[in-house]
């Protein structure tokens, strides 16, 4: 009996405020005095003091006085809450005399006439199931309840009759037989729910018994009863069961039924059954069925997670249903399309990629539509996909890239790079397409609005157009593009030109003068805040020239007028790539010449034109190196083989090299993804009798281990040292109190469990361990006020909240009364919480960091100074420092080189996003220099990572004696 007693339940601690909080006195007039609603604030009063500790037992007998005998509901319902709640053992362990009274209360509850009531009395019943000498009186009133004409008090009479037989079998020995008969005659279906589940769980041979009893019945049952019977039938089948085959028959029914819960369940199970591929089909077609039907997304994307499994233990089982995966994309949630589409990507094969091309285009013209839902990102995922499938089946790729050509002007820009990353990597595995690729190229050169797409574009123009006349018609095209050339001197005549005629030159030198001499003009603030004179001549000047540059005008023209000289520079090199190649194929001289020095005056307009004042941004020193270093090569054509094969060869075998790399990725990715683990197991392991069971198709998915993993039951566990290593001394060893901290994140919480030990030979009254905070943490709980007796020692549990990754301090102290009710204190050492356990390593595309990079306000600029001498190797010791994952390929950090640029990128728990920029070089001294650029949404990111990266700095210099 005291065992029992002792193993109380776990309740939510609910805070009271003990200045808030009624007396005794005050409580008892309550329960006497009071009209209901007095009553039913005192009782959940008294009910809120139970769970916090203060059991107050002198007010059980108002309670079961004046609370009993109620009639209204609510207060009946409170007071099964405080039954559950209240000490009903006294220090012996025996059960109060009190409760007898409530026992017999309970039984007239039992016996109520109104069904609420009987109800509510039995689910109080399931509460207290583990008090024997309680529950022993009720048992025949709780049988009788299974009679009751209300289904109501029927489904909960069952359970109860469920919770007691679960705890104490001899107090209901017949309760399967007693079940299995109301069930038998019950014509409810809840009831009959709640009767077959106390069957599964207490009696398996009577559930297949009732299974087998109504099998022809079990399509037209009730959703809840399907469940519970496919849940058997799962269980029945763990054990080899004889009836396997009319359990699939069973199955089958159920793929059809209403219920899109059943129908799930169902398909899952019928997979743990048979791994015949006419079931695993039928399976797969369900849940194709129910993705396309239902309407949460949440649902879709989990029931095509199982899908993806299924597909992955099957392989080409299902590949026959990949028409009816694609009909999921007409979905409007992205993520639901993504998760469908890389499922379509992985079924398909040489047998159905025409008809999956086929759709994908067709859904890629649909897009077009102006009313059509989320058409960018959508246009955007076909065309990855299509760049997918086209690369991997080479026999349509020729059939796609044309489609796939007209988005090149598209103005959804990412959607327009995709396409050329796709064109480029065509161009370069299927040799046969060169031709007529580069052809629609030069044809869609006039459509571009996008810098980075011209550039793509350029580049492939330069590599790959070969022929004599597809190089003059790729200039025509370009000059068409550019507009008229020299870039400067056209500008000019147009800025003159919207000046006036004749000798509005003079006029305007005239007026010029006059300005300067009268002194005319008003106050101007520039934007360096210094003051200067405007006048009426370079007022209208400037209102000219912003005419001329608004003016409209070829695309590439425009960009390099925008300040965009990045795609001016790969122009030159295109160029450069046209002329070379032109001058080695043809024979002859003078057109070679002549496309040789109007190349050459392009490239001088755009970096005379860079250095003007038509241009939004002037030229930025690389272009402009760039460039010149283009010129140069072509006005020394004949002298430098070197450059010809820089221009011709090196940059196309780098690329090759590029696409090798990334196929090799691919196949490793795919290795590891498919290949399993193996198991060394070793002569002298004890065998599992488990692993010698007959194991069936899709066996993997354990239930039994699903809810386990669910609960946290398989979590591992940490080991003694690494528990060690989070403990923080908080007091001296000569103090009067010994305290030490273990400190441990849990989730979004900081759990201290702080052991204090009394040091003296005198009892520490009214000890109070009072903590405080610096940064985003809040103190959850306050700790309770103790008595620690001589050489005693005192646990004590604090939880603290943070709310974002901000490094913190946690301090305080420690108060007691000591002999002759003398104060004293004790100050804590501080805790320092570490936010790399709230910063783990993630990835993102490049386009999102560069956006995130622009946005992101705070930034934290950190010098490095490390002693080590390979760049690499110091990169690594700042991601292991700072918990960042690198997002720079490896193939980019590779090789031996004094310098290295990388980006970083890591989020925190609270979904906030930090973003770094390395870059060191060594020095001759064979140290590392340079600078870590840090950005961030918050400032306390940012400064905490810095500060990291200065500690692990410091952390690795050689000591200095």
């Amino acid at each position: 009996m005291a065992s029992s007693s002792s193993d109380s339940s776990c309740y939510t601690v609910v805070f009271e405020s003990s200045a808030e909080y009624p007396s005794a006195a005050e409580l008892r007039s309550g329960l006497e005095k009071g009209s209901d609603e007095v009553k039913i604030e005192t009782l959940r009063k008294i009910i809120i003091s139970t769970i916090n500790g203060n059991h107050q037992p002198a007010l059980m007998m108002p309670v079961i006085q004046f609370i009993m005998p109620t009639r209204n509901k609510q207060l009946k319902k409170l007071l099964h809450f405080y039954w559950e709640v209240c000490p009903k053992y006294d220090e012996h362990g025996k059960l109060k005399q009190e409760m007898i009274l409530v026992v017999n209360a309970i039984r007239n509850d039992l016996q109520h006439p109104n069904e609420y009531i009987r109800g509510a009395t039995l689910r109080f019943l399931q509460k207290i199931a583990k008090d024997v000498e309680l529950l022993e009186p009720l048992i025949p009133t709780c049988r009788s309840c299974l009679e009751h004409r209300h289904a109501y008090v029927r489904k909960n009479a069952v359970f109860a009759i469920y919770a007691i037989y679960r705890e104490f079998e001899h107090l209901i020995p017949d309760a399967p037989e007693l079940i299995y008969t109301f069930l038998i005659a019950e014509n409810d279906s809840t009831c009959k729910r709640n009767a077959f589940v106390f069957l599964s769980h207490c009696s398996m041979t009577k559930a297949v018994e009732y299974i087998l009893s109504i099998y022809d019945s079990i399509s037209g049952l009730d959703e809840a009863l399907q469940m519970s019977i496919i849940e058997v039938i799962r269980l029945d089948c763990k054990t080899d069961s004889a009836h396997r085959a009319r359990y699939i028959r069973c199955i089958f029914e159920l793929l059809n039924a209403s219920s899109h819960a059943v129908k799930y369940e169902a398909a899952t199970t019928l997979t743990t059954l048979t791994q015949n591929p006419a079931a695993v089909k039928a399976a797969a077609a369900c849940l194709i069925s129910l993705v396309v039907k239902e309407s949460d997304n949440n649902v879709k994307l989990i029931v095509l997670d199982r899908l993806d499994g299924l597909r992955s233990k099957h392989g080409h089982v299902l590949d026959g249903l990949i028409m009816d995966v694609l009909q999921i994309l007409s979905s409007a949630d992205m993520e639901v399309r993504r998760k469908a589409m890389s499922i379509v990507l992985s079924m398909t094969s040489s047998r159905n990629v025409e008809e999956v091309v086929q759709f994908l285009k067709k859904q890629l013209q649909k897009t077009q539509e102006t009313n059509y839902e989320k058409a960018p990102e959508y246009r955007q995922l076909l065309i990855q996909s299509i760049h997918v499938t086209a690369i991997k089946f080479s026999e349509v790729a020729a059939s796609v890239v044309h489609a796939l050509m007209e988005f090149l002007g598209d103005s959804n820009n990412p959607s327009a790079l995709d396409v050329v990353s796709f064109v480029r990597e065509v161009v370069e595995k299927f040799p046969h397409l060169r031709a007529s690729i580069c052809e629609k190229l030069i044809s869609t050169l006039s459509e571009i609005k996008s810098g980075k797409v011209f550039r793509g574009i350029l580049w492939i123009l330069g590599e790959y157009v070969e022929s004599v006349p597809d190089i003059q018609s790729t200039m025509q095209e370009i000059r068409k593009v550019l507009g008229e050339i020299p870039i400067l001197a056209s500008e000019q005549r147009l800025l003159d030109e919207a000046g006036g005629d004749g000798d509005a030159g003079e006029d305007k030198e005239k007026e010029k003068e006059k300005a300067k001499e009268t002194g005319g003009g008003r106050p101007k603030v520039l934007a360096d805040g210094t003051y200067a004179t405007e006048t009426a001549y370079t007022s209208v000047g400037a209102a000219r020239l912003e005419a001329v540059k608004a003016a409209a005008k070829p695309p590439l023209r425009t960009l390099i007028l925008g300040g965009d000289f990045f795609t001016g520079s790969v122009l030159a090199a295109a160029l450069t790539k046209l002329i070379l190649r032109f001058a080695d194929s043809s024979e002859d001289k003078v057109a070679a010449n002549t496309l040789r020095a109007e190349a050459m005056l392009i490239m001088t307009s755009i970096i005379r034109v860079g250095q003007s004042k038509f241009v939004t941004v002037y030229i930025d020193e690389d272009s402009n190196e760039r460039i010149m270093n283009c010129i140069q090569t072509l006005s020394e054509l004949e002298s430098q083989p070197a450059a010809h094969e820089a221009f011709l060869e090196d940059t196309k075998t780098a690329f090759t090299k590029m696409l090798g790399a990334q196929e090799k990725r691919a196949a490793e990715k795919k290795a590891a993804e498919t290949t399993t683990k193996a198991v060394a197991v070793q002569v002298d392991d004890l065998l599992i009798f488990r692993q010698f069971s007959k194991k069936t198709a899709d066996d993997a998915i354990d239930y039994d281990e699903d809810v386990g993993r669910a609960t946290g039951a398989t979590e591992v566990q940490e080991d003694f040292m690494s528990n060690l290593r989070r403990i923080a001394q908080l007091t001296g060893f000569s103090d009067p109190i010994y305290a030490e901290a273990y400190v441990k994140m849990h989730g979004f919480d900081i759990l201290l469990d702080v052991l204090l030990v009394n040091q003296t030979a005198n009892t520490l009254q009214n000890l109070c361990l009072d903590f405080a905070t610096l940064g985003d943490l809040k103190i959850v709980e306050r700790p309770s006020v103790f008595t620690i007796g001589p050489h005693g020692f005192q646990s004590i549990k604090a939880t603290i909240k943070v709310s974002s990754t901000e490094t913190g301090v946690i301090f305080g102290s420690i108060l007691w009364e000591g002999p002759n009710m003398s104060e004293a204190c004790v100050i804590l050492n501080d805790i320092h919480v570490d936010i790399m356990d709230y910063i783990k390593p993630a990835y993102c595309n490049e386009a999102k960091f560069r956006s995130m990079w622009t946005e992101f306000e705070w930034e934290n600029r950190v010098n490095v100074n490390s002693p080590l001498s390979d760049p690499r190797e110091f990169m690594k010791q700042l991601m292991a420092s700072t918990n960042m994952a690198c997002l720079t390929p490896e193939g980019a950090t590779s090789g031996d080189c004094d310098f290295l640029s990388a980006n970083l990128y890591a989020r925190s728990l609270f979904g906030e996003d930090a973003l770094a920029n390395l870059s060191v070089e060594r020095t001759e001294a064979g140290t590392i220099t340079g600078h870590v650029r840090i950005r961030s949404k918050t400032q306390g990111i940012a400064l905490s990572l810095g500060d990291r990266i200065t500690i692990a700095q410091r952390n690795s210099k050689p000591l200095t004696l």
